[in-house]
């Protein structure tokens, strides 16, 4: 038999009911407490990728968190600022250590958002972890054209880079407008990487291709790593082609422009993969890289894009490529803002990432089933700059420079 007192009985009630408003003042008290905002990512430091992340992604990374930090710290909506923290890993150009690392962050660093690592297949390698954790986020490293799909499967991820079909879309575009003037033949030679970004790319290219009446003379694919192309461009040589599209990775254009200068290969359009809008495939070809076509582009008559491509020079030491660097901090401006309107709370930041208007270096800024669409498809080296040319209807295009002059002294 369990009996107890009257008087102890109140005595318990009264303690658990100060213990209980205890609790309940302290709790704001804790809240109050936060002294920062944790913010993590993996990206890769070493291997393969280390060149195109650290063009890319990890001095955008950098410039956000200094220009936030120098103002205070991110706004919150009560106009109270809280300065970043930040958690770093090197991914090591692994798919299964940047699964690690972002689980890391996650579930020991606990860190309040996590950055997007660069590449496709990072991307995708992390993006069901992040869901499941309910993490935004920022693919803007990313090309896919399952971007609808997996926007649907992962509701907080974003995808700030368009996909294959927008790319090879476009250049088929430009090379089938330079054909119909005369500038070039209707054949075209073409490989690609064997990885999710190559793949997407040579699949649309195809079709599009083929809508414009190009014959794709050559297709040939390639694995990651290959740094010997002297056979394919030997073959594209021999094609008949006036065209060369390869879909590639850093190493592989930056390989492919000196080996076709090697091989005095001097199709009438030269077009490559990442890495060609790099400030640093400029200075390695000088004016080799005149005329040469890729991914991405910008609008140098557009005033806020200037103003952050000098703030990053000056912050970071670094020139910004002239493609994903842009979404990738337009992406951080973004989340700041959200941040701003809805606070710290993941699923609202989220939210309003997907709905909300932003003014970003772009201008105004709205996702389309959290895809960015309004930006640049096809770029050209033309006097140094790397000019947007597709959409050719959009405000700042450029008009393609063809045939290519033959390679000559740098």
């Amino acid at each position: 038999m369990v009996s107890m007192s009257r008087r102890f009985a109140m005595r318990t009630l009264t303690c658990a009911a100060a213990l209980a408003m205890g609790i309940a003042v302290m709790a704001p008290a804790s809240a109050q407490e936060r002294k920062a905002v944790k913010i993590g990512y993996a990206v890769s430091k070493t291997g393969v990728n280390a060149g195109g992340a650290g063009i890319t992604t990890i001095p955008n990374y950098k410039l956000w968190v200094e220009e936030i930090n120098a103002a205070g710290g991110l706004e919150l909506p009560d106009g109270k600022r809280l300065p970043i923290e930040v958690v770093e890993y090197d991914d090591r150009s692994s798919a299964e250590e940047v699964v690690r690392a972002t689980e890391r962050l996650i579930t020991q660093d606990k860190v309040d958002f996590v950055l997007s690592p660069w590449s496709t297949g990072f991307n995708l390698a992390v993006a069901p972890l992040l869901d499941r954790h309910g993490y935004p986020q920022f693919a803007s490293a990313s090309v896919t054209d399952r971007a609808s799909d997996f926007a649907k499967r992962w509701p907080r991820s974003f995808w700030l880079l368009g996909g294959g079909a927008d790319y090879a879309g476009a250049m088929a575009d430009v090379l089938g407008q330079a054909y119909k003037r005369g500038e070039i033949n209707d054949k075209v030679a073409v490989i690609s990487v064997a990885e999710g970004f190559g793949i997407d790319l040579i699949k649309a290219a195809r079709e599009a291709f083929a809508k414009q009446g190009l014959k794709i003379v050559m297709d040939r694919t390639y694995p990651v790593g290959t740094t010997d192309f002297t056979p394919m461009l030997n073959e594209a040589k021999s094609s008949g082609a006036d065209s060369f599209v390869a879909f590639s990775y850093p190493p592989e254009t930056f390989a492919l422009t000196q080996q076709s200068q090697v091989a005095k290969f001097n199709p009438k359009a030269f077009a490559l993969g990442v890495g060609t809008a790099f400030p640093n495939y400029l200075a390695a070809n000088g004016k080799n890289a005149e005329g040469v076509m890729s991914l991405g582009g910008i609008d140098p008559n557009n005033k806020a894009l200037m103003d952050y491509r000098k703030r990053h020079q000056e912050v970071t030491g670094q020139v910004p490529d002239s493609w994903a660097s842009t979404m990738t901090y337009v992406g951080l401006q973004m989340l700041a803002e959200a941040i701003k309107r809805v606070g710290l709370d993941r699923d609202a930041v989220a939210k309003e990432l997907a709905n909300g208007t932003f003014q970003t270096v772009l201008g105004e800024t709205k996702l389309e089933n959290n895809q960015l669409r309004d930006i640049w498809w096809t770029g050209q080296w033309q006097d140094g700059v790397f000019v947007g040319l597709e959409p050719a209807d959009q405000p700042g295009a450029g008009k393609p420079r063809l045939p290519k002059q033959p390679w000559g002294e740098k």
